[in-house]
């Protein structure tokens, strides 16, 4: 076997091993967090006002994290009941995007100001595509 090969194949091995326990505990953190979006409260934050309401969505989106799947069956479930295409917008893009409780995953992986530069423009960033969202669509 190449050398090189064999060394990559040592350094991997050691990553997985020391990222792993952070993984794991991510994944479960996510798992208790996701629940308190569907019990039905979420409907009670906003209060019409787009600017504040699109910050709200994007703060429950950075801190719930999800898959980009099951964010289009709650995307169709918040239209439903009424809530506005820029909060709707906002919560997806975080949702999937920026993730507060990936950050020290991601930050011992990627390092501490790639991982925060990374979330930060995400979460601006998805502000501002769900205000442009509603006024192209509204």
């Amino acid at each position: 076997m190449n050398k090189k090969l064999l060394q990559s194949y040592q350094k991997t091995k050691k990553i997985i091993i020391i990222t792993l326990p952070l993984i794991v505990g991510v994944i479960l953190l996510i798992s208790l967090l996701n629940p308190l979006l569907e019990s039905g409260w979420i409907i009670k934050l906003f209060q019409h006002n787009i600017l504040v309401d699109s910050f709200l969505g994007a703060m429950i989106g950075s801190l719930a994290a999800g898959n980009p799947i099951t964010s289009y069956i709650l995307a169709g479930e918040f239209m439903k009941i009424g809530i506005s295409l820029a909060v709707i917008t906002t919560f997806i893009l975080t949702w999937v995007t920026v993730g507060i409780v990936q950050l020290p995953a991601e930050s011992m992986i990627l390092g501490k100001k790639f991982a925060v530069l990374r979330n930060v423009l995400s979460f601006a960033s998805a502000i501002l595509i769900g205000l442009i969202m509603q006024l192209i669509l509204s």
